[in-house]
């Protein structure tokens, strides 16, 4: 364990989380996480990951990257994005998939930390596009856990298969649990 990985780990079992992991490290994958309400999400996610070591990207709301914030968040793997600019996301994300040899990205499907049924599927649509594997990654904040524990394959179906991702986050605890929500209850 490195030292940043021995550092992550030791700050999480401080705060009482702890990390479960049932799946490999790929060489390239889209990290759906779930649920996403508080800016804890963030910090919480980084720090499950770092203390494995491995590094991820994450798509974050351009706005953020503001100095000194922007150096630093560039720094964690930060890519910017400006939701007010009608540009192809999926297809740089997939250009950037099909242009380096290692590349995970995490991804946030309600894309907001607000209550948001209508969860989008970039992060479905980029992994289908590069053909990569889609790891789903979970915040349990009942159990203070934080998990990797499946792999989804699309299906083609993508109605049926945003289903079933939602259902399978279902059954976690939210930060703020008001704001979590799949449109399936």
């Amino acid at each position: 364990m490195g030292v940043g990985a021995f550092i992550a780990h030791t700050l999480l079992k401080w705060a009482g989380w702890t990390v479960r992991v049932e799946q490999p490290d790929f060489d390239k994958c889209v990290i759906c996480v779930a649920p996403h309400t508080s800016n804890w999400d963030f910090i919480i996610c980084e720090l499950a990951y770092w203390s494995l070591g491995r590094r991820a990207g994450f798509l974050m709301k351009k706005d953020w990257f503001f100095f000194p914030l922007g150096h630093l968040f560039r720094s964690l793997g930060g890519v910017p994005v400006d939701r007010s600019r009608r540009t192809d996301l999926v297809e740089q994300i997939v250009e950037q998939f099909n242009s380096q040899p290692r590349l995970s990205i995490a991804i946030t499907p309600e894309a907001t930390r607000k209550a948001n049924p209508d969860w989008k599927t970039g992060f479905y649509r980029i992994a289908q596009q590069a053909h990569v594997p889609i790891v789903l990654a979970y915040l349990d904040y009942d159990k203070r856990e934080v998990g990797i524990e499946r792999t989804f394959t699309p299906t083609d179906d993508v109605e049926a298969d945003m289903i079933a991702i939602k259902q399978y986050y279902m059954k976690f605890a939210a930060k703020y649990k008001d704001k979590f929500v799949t449109g399936l209850e």
